[in-house]
């Protein structure tokens, strides 16, 4: 990812125009083919790496000055640890096939100006040692550069799981498509969750026109002109998302029988839209088609001037679908209640549908998921919690 950042970089494209190995991999600079010395006194090439911190699309100052090494601990001409820049050992996975196992320390008083000092401050650490034993070796190797398109589903870096540590665990949610059916208070907060995720494609379902009571429960502040526009949901949400990442595919209608096909490809799918507005045939469809969904909702009323109610989070897979009709109307006349009042606050929106985006994460392996709860009830008067049809205990967690 690129050979576009590098050459942006100055210090990045220097190191390259240098004839260092330089690549981007989750989020860390990589220096290839270094030359150092192990305790045997062979000399060998490891990887020096650095996490990556960024000005936009630029890099900027190091945020610190340590560097991580994956290879043998490196010594110096006679086999004795380099002490200079001892720091830890430990093993951390930054990408498919490349593991760090020891960090080093050496910090300047003033810090590292830019990644060319971090990188060939430490380079040249590790390599004199070699270079006394074989004249020859070289971290400059020239590597022949294959610039290949960005596939990356973002316009800029993810560096928030980089600099947490958890991009190899946040690589688990690259799934290929998840579509969101329904862009209501609920399902516009499930899309602001998702977009940060690397989620190749985001398929957003909804027929309606984006207008002044949405703005009031949907992430993001919509100007007096966007709502005289009368855009789409889709057109307004896809338009606001589209700045920080590619492939969000809006599709301005509502999910029926004539349409629902389209969800076949889908890996998980979360459905945000009332009961009785094609509720049922999509619930049937996804269980046929054999993917796994959650199904969102919350029931709010009246009570001596105050509000209660509950936010629901019920959520469907291939191994568990009976619970699902005992907890979700899938009445096609229940929606048609002229009378009723369908009352929505925009904390509970988030709140409903950060439960969601959390159930969605530990299917697929990021969060740790002990009860796999299937049922979420959040009881607001009572600040209650509770998990109900659990696969993964005896008995569910209610806290």
């Amino acid at each position: 990812m690129s050979q576009d950042l590098i050459a942006r970089s100055a210090d990045l494209k220097r190191l390259r125009d240098e004839g260092y190995d330089i690549t981007i991999r989750s989020n860390h600079i990589v220096i290839n083919e270094v030359p150092y010395v192990n305790s045997n006194r062979d000399v060998k090439l490891g990887t020096l790496i650095s996490e990556l911190t960024l000005n936009g699309d630029i890099a900027g100052p190091p945020s610190t000055h340590v560097a991580l090494w994956a290879g043998d601990q490196p010594c110096d001409q006679h086999g004795a640890v380099i002490t200079a820049i001892r720091h830890g050992a430990s093993s951390q996975r930054i990408d498919e096939g490349l593991v760090a196992n020891f960090s080093f320390s050496n910090k300047p008083s003033d810090g590292y100006r830019d990644y060319y000092a971090k990188v060939t401050t430490y380079v040249a650490i590790v390599t004199h040692p070699a270079q006394a034993i074989d004249p020859r070796v070289s971290p400059l190797t020239f590597p022949v550069v294959e610039d290949k398109e960005d596939s990356s589903p973002f316009r800029y870096v993810d560096t928030a799981s980089s600099r947490a540590g958890i991009y190899s665990i946040t690589k688990k949610l690259e799934l290929p498509k998840l579509a969101i059916v329904g862009l209501g208070g609920t399902g516009s907060y499930v899309l602001d969750l998702v977009a940060k995720t690397p989620v190749n494609e985001i398929h957003i379902f909804d027929g309606d026109v984006f207008s002044n009571h949405n703005a009031f429960r949907s992430p993001g502040a919509a100007s007096i002109d966007d709502l005289r526009a009368k855009p789409r949901k889709v057109d307004h949400f896809c338009a606001l998302y589209s700045r920080m990442r590619r492939r969000i595919v809006a599709h301005g209608y509502h999910i029926d029988a004539t349409n629902v096909d389209q969800l076949r490809e889908m890996s998980f799918v979360f459905i945000c839209i009332d009961e009785g507005k094609g509720k049922k045939v999509l619930v049937e469809k996804l269980e046929e088609f054999g993917i796994p969904f959650v199904d969102v909702g919350m029931g709010l009323y009246e009570v001596d001037g105050s509000l209660a109610g509950t936010v629901r989070v019920t959520t469907s897979t291939p191994t568990q679908r009976d619970h699902l009709r005992k907890h979700v109307g899938l009445n096609e006349a229940a929606g048609n209640d002229e009378y009723s009042r369908n009352i929505q606050i925009a904390d509970l929106n988030a709140l409903n549908a950060a439960l969601a985006a959390i159930k969605w994460k530990k299917l697929f392996g990021f969060y740790k998921d002990l009860d796999q709860e299937h049922q979420s009830t959040y009881t607001i008067n009572g600040n209650d919690m509770a998990n109900e049809e659990c696969s993964g205990a005896p008995t569910c967690s209610h806290s």
